[in-house]
């Protein structure tokens, strides 16, 4: 029996015209926010408003996300915040960049989403400009909404493939939520609460340790257990922006194919430029068989995500079953034009180059405060616009993340690491904005000493 129909339709109309006149005064502000917490309480995740630093620590009133434009967050009250989270990767383009904003809009007047009958230009579009920009002989691609279905889909076609259900992956590693990707994940409290996952062998290995990996592929190949593929990140992202040694991915890709398994390169969180190269394997020139890119792919506008192979290994998802993998929403229309001109834009403005030159000049400045505060520092991390501060303690991670977010600057932990902070932010933000985002961390930095 349903509960109560007319006040849907009512609150449901309400919100529309919000959406429509997103323009709102203090008062309204103050009343969305209220209302906001209170949905999230009682219909979504009350834990999330625990954990969120922008319900404990903005004052009297929630930070509740508005609007945005580039590298600036704000709320409803209209408090503005330098995006230095980048929506963990998703934001490479900046909130609402312009083109592809455009490209959805007019794709939304055409048809949002295909009959799947007959033929959506769009999703050809797509595959062939994934085939231009991959590494090697990547010619396939298949599209979905979200990184987990991407991971979801490298493994079946590994599977496939190989007619084999083995895999290596790495400890701390984050693959995704769902069953078949969260048996990849290297972190026991994301997996054992889950209970039985993946019925097939997986093994986790040190990341970074070629050695390990080659080891491992060597025993399960004298006690006869087949492995599919070895799935990594190129740079582990929810550890902590861990860059492995340089001679890692080489010696991966040698090793796979002495042992015939397939390589498989997880870029969901590294793809199209975040790292200071357009995929994160090519600061190794290394070619996986398998890739699979998200987040950034909807250049923060869709969610898009796509997994991608060889000609030859694709074989299998066309014959003698083209339909072994579908999805009804997957690659629509929407999501496809904003793919497009996300590449477009990347392309254009060769934003693994600004990645690389931000990167350089920001991670210097980071290991200059740490190592003018040893008593709070373990570290500094990653390539690129990837970074991972890594602090002595979680207690400091939270204080350093809470005193900037006070400051007017968001950033977060990781979900594999509860004493690191990254710094994600778009590719397209200025020097000046990292400029103020290090002078609110050398004053929070400072705070946090005086304290201790």
């Amino acid at each position: 029996m349903h509960k109560s129909l007319d006040q849907a339709l009512t609150y449901s109309n309400r919100w529309l015209d919000l959406i429509k006149n997103p323009v709102v005064n203090e008062e309204q502000g103050k009343l969305i926010i209220e209302e906001s917490t209170s949905n999230f309480a009682e219909h979504f995740n009350r834990g999330w408003l625990d954990y969120r630093k922008s319900v404990k620590e903005a004052g009297d009133w929630a930070a509740t996300e508005w609007t945005g434009a580039g590298a600036v967050i704000r709320d409803v009250l209209g408090r503005e915040y330098i995006d230095c989270l980048g929506g963990y990767g998703m934001m490479d383009l900046g909130s609402g960049h312009p083109d592809v904003i455009d490209a959805v809009k007019a794709q939304l007047g055409r048809t949002p989403m295909p009959s799947q009958e007959l033929i959506d230009p769009l999703r050809g579009v797509l595959a062939r400009l994934m085939a231009e920009i991959t590494p090697g002989d990547i010619k396939y691609s298949f599209f979905g909404a979200t990184g987990t279905e991407a991971i979801e889909g490298a493994l079946k076609l590994a599977k496939l493939y190989t007619r084999k259900s083995g895999f290596i992956v790495a400890v701390n590693a984050f693959h995704g939520k769902t069953m078949g990707s969260l048996s990849m994940i290297g972190k026991a409290h994301f997996r054992q609460p889950a209970g039985l996952l993946y019925g097939g062998p997986v093994y986790h290995v040190p990341y970074g340790d070629a050695g390990a990996v080659e080891k491992q592929l060597d025993i399960c190949q004298t006690i006869g257990v087949d492995i599919a593929a070895v799935l990594m990140e190129p740079i582990q992202g929810e550890a902590g922006a861990i860059v492995p040694p340089d001679d890692f991915w080489p010696r991966l890709r040698e090793v796979t194919r002495a042992y015939g398994v397939l390589l498989i390169a997880d870029e969901v969180q590294t793809g199209l430029g975040r790292t200071g190269k357009l995929w994160a394997v090519d600061h190794w020139n290394v070619a996986p068989d398998i890739l699979t890119v998200a987040k950034s792919l909807g250049g923060g506008v869709m969610p898009v995500s796509a997994f991608c192979s060889t000609e030859e290994i694709w074989q299998v998802m066309m014959y003698p079953n083209p339909f072994i993998h579908t999805s009804t929403t997957g690659g629509g229309g929407l999501a496809c034009s904003a793919a497009i001109a996300a590449i477009n834009v990347t392309l254009r403005d060769r934003l693994w180059e600004a990645a690389a030159a931000k990167g350089a000049y920001l991670i210097p400045k980071l290991n200059a405060l740490a190592a003018q505060y040893p008593q709070i520092y373990h570290g500094i991390t990653g390539k690129g616009l990837l970074i991972g501060q890594h602090f002595n303690n979680a207690e400091i991670g939270y204080k350093v993340a809470a005193g900037l977010f006070k400051r007017g600057v968001l950033v977060s932990g990781t979900l594999n690491s509860a004493h690191t902070v990254r710094i994600e932010p778009p590719l397209v933000i200025t020097y000046a904005q990292m400029d103020a985002m290090l002078d609110r961390l050398a004053d929070t930095l400072a705070e946090i000493a005086q304290g201790m």
